[in-house]
This record gives C-alpha cells, sequence and structure tokens, in this order.
C-alpha cells in the first residue's frame, strides 16, 4: 500500500477529540502550537441545523426515537456504539467485555451525562487504606489546581458541602430538585443517606460569549445548539481553532500506528482516510494520545518497531493491563402516589438534579472502595420505551394496563411519571490480568488488528453490587414504592452490568515512577519514547467512586502545560 506523507511538521499530533484530546488542543493552540487532531469519526457540531436533533418530536424518528439502530436512539449525540459494522473485536477464555466507541468529533462527551466529579485525596493513594491495588504517583494536591482551572474555564453546577473526599469546587447555582428527587430525598435520607445538588457541567449562569445558558429541554444527550452544555468540540477545540495557534483536523482517519526513528522517537501516525481507503502520514515533534484507553493501547501494541518489538511503550508489557471499568447496578420502582400526577414541564437539566456520594466507611462492609448512587425518573419526552412498560405493571402488579385507543392513552396518563430508579457507580478493584491485547488473526475493515478482552468481576465488586441493591430496596420502601422485578440473584452477580457497559474504562497505560511497573511517568509521558504523551484514563492507577471525565480533563491540562514547558527548554 502505498502511504502518503503530509508535508507539514505538526508542533503535537493529537489523536482523539474527546475530553483529553480536546484539553490538550486547547492548552497547546493557546500557547501558539501548530495542532494536528486526528479523529476516528467525522465532523459535528450540534449548533449546525444538519446535525441537530435537540427539540426534534419522537415522530420525526421512523423508529420514534427507539435505540435500534444506535445504542441510545435515534436522537443521541452518540456515533458508534458498542458494535460497530467492520470493526469487531473479540474475547478471551469466555470472558466478557462490551467495549463502547464514540466516533466523532468531540467523542463520548457529545452524549454523556456531564456528571462532573473530582476524585477526592484518598482516592489517589486507596493502597494506603485497603492495603489493594497500587497508589498513584501523585497525589490530590498535584491535580487540585487543574481541576479549580477546569471548573472556571467549562462550568460545572453544584454546591459546597464540605465533605471528606468529595472535594468542592467553583460552583454554578444548581437546579432545584424535582418531585421523583424529592421522593428519593426522603426515601434515601431515611435510611441515613446524604443526598446532594448534583455536580454536572452544564451552564445555569452566563459564563462567557461563546456559549449560552441551560433552558432545561432535559436533552443534553442530544449535544446543545446553544453550548449550554459541555462537550469537548463546542468547549475546547471550536476555541481553541480561534486562537493564536494553528489547528487542523483530520476526521475519519483511523490511526493505525506510531510512526517512529531509528532513536525509537515518534516521528508522527500513520492513519487510514475512511472516504478514499487510502493511508497517510502526519508528522509532528510530539504525539498525544487521547483516543480513549482501549483504542491508544491498541494503537500502542500495533506500533511495532525494531527499537519497540513488543508495541510502543510496552517494554513493561503492561499495556492493556489494569484495565477496569465502574460497576454498576440498578434498581427501578413504581410509586403509586405519583400516579394520576398533573402535568407540567418539569424537564430541567439532561439527567439528575441531586445524587448521593459514598456515605459508609469500608471497616464495617465486606468489600472494599464504594459508589455514588444516581437517579432518573419523572416526565420527560414520552418516547419509544419511556419508562411506561404495560407488561411489567401486569407482571409484578396484576394492573390490567396497556392495550390500545383510548384505554392505552388513559394508562399512559395515569402512570406517567410514577416509575425512578437509581444507579450505583462504584469502583473497582485494578487488576492485572483484566487486560485487551492484539487478537493474532482477526483485523477490522481498513486491515488493523483490533482488541482481544479478557475481563472478570471479582467477589470484591459482586458483594459491592449487592450492597446497592439492598441500599435501594431501602430507599424504595421507605418512599413507599414497590420494586419493579425480583431482585437480583447471587447466580445473575447482584445485577451487576457487564464490564464495559458503565463505559468508564481507564488504566491500560497506568501512570508510575518505574518503568518496570508502569507505562508512563506522572506527567503521563512514555517511559520508553519521551515525546509520546496519554491524555486519556489510560494512565488512571485506579478509578474511585467517580466519573472519570473531570480528572481526564484536569489530567490532560497538567500533561498539556508539561508539554509546552519541555518544548520550550527543547528537552523534547
Amino acid at each position: 500500500m502505498q502511504i502518503k506523507a503530509q508535508p507539514t511538521v505538526y508542533d503535537a499530533i493529537i489523536v482523539g477529540s474527546g475530553a483529553g484530546g480536546g484539553m490538550a488542543t486547547k492548552v497547546l493552540a493557546d500557547a501558539g502550537l501548530k495542532v494536528a487532531v486526528v479523529e476516528a469519526g467525522p465532523y459535528f457540531d450540534p449548533a449546525l441545523p444538519e446535525y441537530q436533533t435537540q427539540l426534534k418530536w419522537p415522530y420525526e424518528s421512523p423508529r420514534r426515537g427507539a435505540g435500534t439502530v444506535r445504542p441510545f436512539g435515534d436522537f443521541d449525540a452518540a456515533w458508534g456504539g458498542w458494535e460497530i459494522e467492520g470493526q469487531p473485536y473479540t474475547h478471551k477464555d469466555g470472558t466478557k467485555f462490551d467495549w463502547f466507541r464514540s466516533q466523532m468529533l468531540g467523542g463520548r462527551t457529545n452524549h454523556w451525562g456531564r456528571i462532573s466529579l473530582r476524585f477526592g485525596p484518598r482516592d489517589f493513594k486507596h493502597k494506603d487504606v485497603d492495603g489493594l491495588g497500587d497508589n498513584w504517583p501523585i497525589g490530590y494536591e498535584d491535580v487540585k489546581p487543574y481541576y479549580d482551572k477546569v471548573d472556571k474555564l467549562i462550568g460545572v453546577f453544584g454546591s459546597r458541602e464540605n465533605l471528606p473526599n468529595e472535594p468542592d469546587g467553583f460552583f454554578l447555582p444548581p437546579p432545584k430538585p424535582r418531585l421523583h428527587e424529592l421522593y428519593y430525598i426522603k426515601g434515601a435520607r431515611k435510611a441515613g443517606i446524604p443526598v446532594i445538588p448534583s455536580r454536572m457541567s452544564m451552564l445555569t449562569k452566563k459564563i462567557n460569549n461563546e456559549r449560552g445558558v441551560c433552558f432545561y429541554c432535559g436533552q443534553c444527550n442530544r449535544a446543545c445548539q446553544v453550548y449550554a452544555d459541555f462537550s469537548a468540540g463546542t468547549c475546547l477545540i471550536f476555541p481553541a481553532q480561534k486562537s493564536r495557534g494553528q489547528v487542523d483536523l483530520f476526521v475519519n482517519s483511523m490511526v493505525r500506528e506510531v510512526t517512529t526513528d531509528q532513536e525509537g522517537r515518534a516521528t508522527g501516525v500513520s492513519y487510514i482516510n475512511r472516504e478514499d481507503r487510502k493511508e497517510y502520514q502526519l508528522r509532528g515533534k510530539v504525539v498525544i494520545l487521547a483516543a480513549s484507553a482501549c483504542s491508544t493501547a491498541r494503537i500502542l501494541l500495533n506500533s511495532k518497531s525494531p527499537q519497540h518489538p513488543n508495541g510502543l511503550g510496552n517494554g513493561s508489557d503492561l499495556v492493556g493491563k489494569y484495565l477496569h471499568d465502574s460497576t454498576g447496578s440498578s434498581r427501578a420502582a413504581f410509586v403509586p402516589s405519583l400516579m394520576n400526577r398533573e402535568l407540567y414541564n418539569e424537564d430541567g437539566v439532561g439527567g439528575m438534579h441531586v445524587y448521593s456520594p459514598w456515605w459508609l466507611d469500608n471497616k464495617s462492609l465486606d468489600f472494599p472502595r464504594g459508589y455514588h448512587i444516581e437517579v432518573w425518573g419523572g416526565m420527560g419526552m414520552p418516547n419509544y420505551g419511556f419508562g411506561f412498560n404495560p407488561n411489567e405493571f401486569n407482571k409484578f402488579f396484576g394492573l390490567k394496563t396497556g392495550g390500545y385507543g383510548e384505554q392505552l392513552r388513559k394508562d399512559v396518563r395515569k402512570y406517567y411519571g410514577s416509575v425512578l430508579g437509581f444507579g450505583g457507580r462504584g469502583e473497582a478493584i485494578a487488576r492485572k490480568d483484566n487486560y485487551c491485547e492484539i487478537d493474532p488473526t482477526t483485523v477490522d475493515e481498513f486491515g488493523i488488528p483490533v482488541l482481544r478482552f479478557h475481563y472478570k468481576w471479582s467477589d470484591y465488586e459482586r458483594k459491592q453490587a449487592r450492597h446497592m441493591q439492598e441500599t435501594f430496596e431501602e430507599i424504595i420502601h421507605n418512599m413507599g414504592g414497590e420494586p419493579l422485578g425480583p431482585t437480583p440473584t447471587a447466580e445473575q452477580d447482584y445485577g451487576l452490568e457487564t464490564p464495559g457497559r458503565i463505559i468508564h474504562e481507564v488504566g491500560t497505560t497506568r501512570m508510575g515512577d518505574d518503568p518496570k511497573t508502569s507505562v508512563t511517568n506522572r506527567y503521563q509521558q512514555l517511559h520508553e519514547a519521551e515525546n509520546v504523551f496519554i491524555t486519556d484514563a489510560g494512565p488512571f492507577v485506579s478509578q474511585a467512586d467517580k466519573n472519570c471525565t473531570w480528572t481526564i480533563l484536569a489530567l490532560s491540562w497538567r500533561a498539556s502545560e508539561y508539554i509546552v514547558d519541555q518544548l520550550k527548554q527543547q528537552n523534547i
């Protein structure tokens, strides 16, 4: 195959345009650097009519918005999914792992829940607490200045609570709880579970002239046409294009490998254009991989050379190892006192207005680490599968519901808004034997070797999920509700989601001070190639009981400032 080399030499080539890649683009372009952003999917801007799904009615979709073609529904701003035609992945030893890929400018940040939590001091040093896993080589004090910067640049609503291991930040005013959340507050607090305003990156007040303010349509997963919610494209890459640097976008470009010279230093990347199916090369002084934890591991493992026979940065044989996703177990409830509700607009932001951070001491429990509780419900826009399932009501409560025509309309009005649910999102223990590697016999439609996954939950995660279910049932009882469906059993892993389903995968290129036990240093720089950095969640040593995006952003900012400094000193 003839490979076409581009003549431009960039200061930095950034692979991936999500949280980590977007932040690196913004920081480096603001510093005046010439940057190339390489994205596997197409261009996307929710402000342009051709990309908008926000404020569309369900009947404008041939499937009434159902998730039969796209994983989260026709209107969701996630182009990709767990299965992508022509881009398979495989499994080893009968294990399961579902790998979500969002291929578009901005990546997963276009549709994510925007739950924006800082890791706490204990989360960086958890081995000191329970002896499990490893400590990070950095601590909260190293990341705090960058959390502060992210809060101020992007905007996050919340409240100052002074809770241990739940660091406060710089918050915009939070929206008020809706009716179903008031029920949750009552049930949770009766069980001794704290409930506080959510911390989410939607603008409840204006912070600059580039972005609008949330108008509470409740459709943040569709990506906001006024840029009121955080997406990497709208809030980082587009502003970077207006800064004093140069930003060139290469969309629909599947990166095959990082190219290297005879000294083992990176010289750029090789990618396949999805439109003409030809292979191209970009040249750069620095390569930043931010393609997501697993995609970055795949690129490194496929970047073999005489200097890096085991894959770039993989002399320790740890690239792809210590993969872990958040734990997740959920429950829904029917609350009879919420039947026959008065109909009014209570959409709010696209997600929860309140949540429960981890509240217990593990010394009195039979599992390590913890989880937070996310809440859903209310009277969102009805579409196919919007939460009223006649079969479930008939099966579990003996209620004669459903049918067609007028009877169906009466039942929908009667039960609309009477169902709410909870999701526990917790921390798994990072283990070396959970990993991704290159499948020796399978390639994708572009001829690039694919990943093979090996992943198992341990009893730590199963016991955590059992505790989630016990907690949910107590809250439901306190609300005067009835659980929908039977309690998940031990044989069902207490409702634990398949690994990968929470889409918080981290840890495949872990950071550390010792090159023998880590892939990158504390600035996310490869031990074995000083001009290659990783700014996605791969360098995470552990996950914490929080969503990982705010930490990806903060660490990417920190690494990017280090890159600028090292370039000025001509160290890389």
